[in-house]
């Protein structure tokens, strides 16, 4: 079994939404870090590409689908799964995986689909078997339970 932890990038604009991604993905043992804007984003991404990112398509300034295309334009990169994650429509989805992204998750978020697309393509981008992704412990005492942002999220503002 691998003793790979995954790093995540979480990319959006509203604090509510940030804390509820990154509170529920480690949980599941995953290595969280979290950007408000596309340029920040972008800095971390340079400087320590993650293993995956969930990337909101609304932000002011540089949105989602222009932090796709300057990944994907950018060769130094390495190839990282982008998950565009919105509560547009189908155009919308389209629109971003023509400019690389690899999938489209809509709000509200169905978290379980979340962490099974979270997991298949780190286990598609890593050659890991089925199951096999070992992901950081959990420490019960330091969990957040989450409750009070659950409907927040996916909500416009």
């Amino acid at each position: 079994m691998s003793s790979q932890v995954y790093r995540l990038l979480a990319v959006d604009d509203v604090p509510d939404n940030l804390f509820l991604l990154q509170t529920i993905l480690e949980m599941e043992g995953f290595v969280v870090d979290v950007a408000t804007s596309g340029s920040i984003a972008l800095r971390k991404i340079k400087a320590a590409p993650p293993d995956l990112i969930l990337l909101d398509v609304m932000m002011p300034g540089m949105n989602g689908y222009e932090v796709t295309q300057q990944i994907r334009q950018d060769d130094t990169l390495p190839s990282i799964p982008i998950l565009l994650i919105s509560a547009h429509d189908e155009a919308s989805a389209i629109r971003g995986i023509e400019l690389g992204a690899n999938d489209f998750i809509c709000k509200p978020i169905d978290f379980n689909e979340l962490l099974t697309r979270v997991r298949t393509y780190l286990r598609l981008t890593h050659s890991v078997e089925p199951g096999k992704v070992e992901l950081a412990p959990v420490e019960p005492n330091n969990a957040v339970q989450p409750t009070r942002q659950v409907s927040h999220l996916g909500q416009t503002q």
